[in-house]
């Protein structure tokens, strides 16, 4: 008797979170474009275009909760009674420019910022909001979506770019949706590209809790097709004609490789499957990058692919942080007396609700190194959760939850026990869980 109780209690909870997004949502996604402008002083957003796709992909549930903060959010009310309806977190390479010296000379740059939503069936005012790494807003834009607006462009219905399915999900209705894109690869080169998606998504779920959890993934291979083969060098003069305009030396650093045309990413994604984005980039030079609900770009064709793609994926899908320093260059991201949003960094300024649940009483906080941290022959398995230095390209401060893992280096094996537990709890967030 017992057991058929909770069983109904949980069939009305599941019927009254489907009827809740029914209410407020079709089966559709809003692309909203937005222009990030400004400098390290002032900031400005600016509604750019909307745009109706086929389906929704998102989240049907939990719909006005975080699971993580991000530098940014996105909410959605309910027009006639201000009722949050959803809401989502992410980051931007434009608030990563801001930190760092360019941006504080008088001169402003604009940056393509492009977010999805479900496609409300009543008017909703949207909100997005940036903050700075005290945590605090530092900029706030609302405006009005009108869902049958004339001008609201529909995409996706027609021409839509060609795409395999690589896994189907278990449940197509209660799953994370991850689409590869090609980036460099022209039309000749598709089953290279495929051959290379398929090799990341292995090295992904070769990992836990992935791995576990691999029937909560539906994946997909988008063909986006490049007249020319490769990425772009601006240090070597080297300009390419692709897909999605991608190039070395993002903010000068000659490993970082990103894109910033997102309008021309969701152009080619527009009607597919998708939510996450990995762009497979066609270059055997190291680099890539991965920003929080935005995509994950990496190279395919280096030795280092496989730890690389699946770095990025824990920066894009679940917002870890860089667990390692540089030795000769401090970068000042993570102020000591603000505790990180991160769930894999902290300052030690307010700790709880991370990983204290996983370390023992007796470990001292902060932790010192194991003697073989690094080295070839190390026991990683009397390794101890703790709070080790040095952790968010700061050599003191800011701590990681484990001697070593695959946010901090390409040659550990796994995601360490705390990334693995946000990890986790991300993915039962999503899957309704």
């Amino acid at each position: 008797m017992k057991r058929i109780f909770i069983l109904l209690l949980l069939t009305i909870s599941l019927n009254a979170v489907a009827q809740d997004f029914k209410q407020y949502f079709d089966d559709a996604t809003l692309r909203i474009d937005y222009i990030f402008s400004g400098n390290a002083k002032h900031q400005a957003i600016a509604v750019d275009e909307l745009y109706r796709l086929p389906h929704w992909f998102g989240k049907h549930e939990r719909l006005s909760e975080l699971p993580i903060e991000g530098n940014g959010q996105i909410t959605v009310r309910d027009h006639r009674t201000q009722k949050v309806i959803y809401r989502n977190s992410f980051s931007t390479l434009f608030q990563e420019w801001l930190t760092y010296d360019e941006a504080k000379k008088p001169s402003s740059k604009s940056f393509e910022n492009v977010f999805l939503v479900p496609y409300p069936k009543d008017s909703a005012d949207v909100t997005v909001e940036l903050r700075n790494n005290r945590r605090e807003v530092t900029v706030s834009m609302t405006h009005l979506v009108a869902p049958r607006d004339i001008l609201i462009r529909h995409m996706g219905e027609r021409n839509v770019t060609p795409y395999e399915t690589l896994q189907q999900a278990a449940d197509p209705s209660r799953c994370i949706h991850i689409a590869y894109i090609a980036e460099g690869y022209t039309e000749a080169e598709m089953p290279v590209f495929i051959k290379d998606c398929r090799i990341a998504m292995e090295a992904l779920f070769a990992h836990e809790p992935f791995k576990s959890m691999r029937q909560r993934f539906n994946i997909i291979a988008v063909k986006a097709p490049s007249a020319e083969s490769g990425t772009s060098e601006p240090s070597k003069g080297i300009w390419k004609n692709t897909a999605l305009h991608s190039h070395f030396d993002t903010f000068y650093s000659d490993r970082y490789l990103t894109t910033l045309h997102l309008k021309d990413l969701h152009n080619w994604l527009a009607g597919t499957p998708y939510e996450h984005i990995i762009v497979l980039v066609n270059t055997e030079k190291y680099g890539g990058g991965g920003i929080l609900n935005s995509y994950n770009l990496s190279m395919a064709h280096n030795d280092y692919f496989k730890p690389v793609v699946v770095h990025e994926f824990g920066h894009s899908f679940a917002g870890l942080g860089d667990e390692y320093a540089y030795e000769k260059e401090t970068i000042n991201m993570y102020p000591t007396d603000v505790e990180p949003w991160e769930p894999n960094l902290t300052t030690l300024v307010d700790f709880h609700g991370k990983w204290e649940n996983l370390i023992n009483k007796k470990t001292p906080i902060p932790t010192p190194q194991p003697a073989d941290l690094d080295k070839p022959n190390a026991r990683r398995d009397k390794w101890k959760i703790g709070a080790y230095e040095p952790a968010g390209y700061a050599q003191h401060g800011v701590y990681r939850g484990f001697p070593d893992c695959r946010m901090r280096t390409n040659v550990h094996p796994e995601f360490c026990p705390v990334c693995t537990q946000a990890l986790t709890r991300l993915i039962q967030f999503y899957t309704g869980e």
